[in-house]
């Protein structure tokens, strides 16, 4: 069995939900100020995911930086009679570089299923876009002790036979959690990514090793560092947080020590 790929670059990527308009740019641009100015040692790879309509500007305004710009969510078609829906590709040809599925916002709110979720990463491999598949347990769950149970049930139906390292990212996003200020405790992360990278290395081998596994969920500049700091945790999907340019920055930083 192969074993955990050694130096996995950090990924902080921040999910803008549905807030921000144009003007919201000027916050995209203080992050590619203060990341040029940092060069060379940015710690951590940067990712912003703002709404559809805005991700053509962000992307303007990211070009020539150290900033991917990313979509929230995509159609598994092409294209077609799917009013309101956006394709992979249409999220290429905007200027993404990688989309979010399966979010649990959007299993909860739209009846998302983990089948549909692989469809839709499978939409992102086609379009040469990274997925970042988001899997994680409701209150209840938890309070059940399924965690473990329903995150890797959730992986192994969420993720198409085509990921690879250098296409997917698994986001460990306990409902919970998200939006609330509540977080696991650190051995609680611990246990859960240990268990999605042992998943992962018997699934994909040597690609499932070198995987990157985000946790998310109430991340914040205060307790950034002590999550990012657990083993097998290979950065975070940041909400609320990555809205502000500070906020965002001090969680990029964070990887920074000393």
């Amino acid at each position: 069995m192969a074993g955990q790929a050694k130096n996995i670059r950090p990924l902080v990527a921040g999910n803008w939900k549905m807030n921000g308009v144009k003007a919201s740019a000027a916050e995209v641009e203080a992050v590619k100020r203060a990341l040029s100015e940092a060069k060379p040692a940015i710690p951590a790879d940067v990712m912003i995911a703002p709404p559809a309509p805005l991700i053509s500007a962000f992307s303007t305004v990211a070009a020539g930086s150290d900033i991917a710009i990313a979509g929230q969510d995509c159609h598994p078609k092409v294209s077609g009679a799917h009013t309101g829906d956006v394709s992979a590709e249409m999220l290429k040809d905007a200027g993404a570089e990688a989309v979010i599925v399966g979010h649990s916002e959007r299993r909860s709110d739209h009846g998302e299923s983990s089948a549909v979720v692989n469809a839709k990463a499978s939409a992102a491999h086609r379009a040469g876009l990274t997925a970042i598949v988001c899997i994680g347990e409701t209150r209840g769950e938890r309070d059940a002790g399924l965690t473990i149970k329903v995150a890797g049930r959730q992986l192994k139906d969420s993720l198409p036979q085509s990921s690879t390292a250098a296409n997917t990212v698994v986001a460990y996003e306990p409902v919970w959690a998200i939006g609330t200020g509540l977080v696991p405790s650190t051995a609680d992360v611990a246990e859960v990514h240990a268990a999605i990278r042992a998943d992962l290395i018997n699934r994909f081998g040597d690609e499932g090793a070198a995987m990157r596994i985000l946790y998310g969920g109430s991340v914040k500049p205060d307790n950034a560092r002590e999550l990012l700091a657990i083993a097998n945790v290979n950065g975070a999907l940041v909400g609320g947080a990555s809205l502000k340019a500070s906020d965002f920055l001090a969680i990029v930083r964070a990887y920074q020590r000393g």
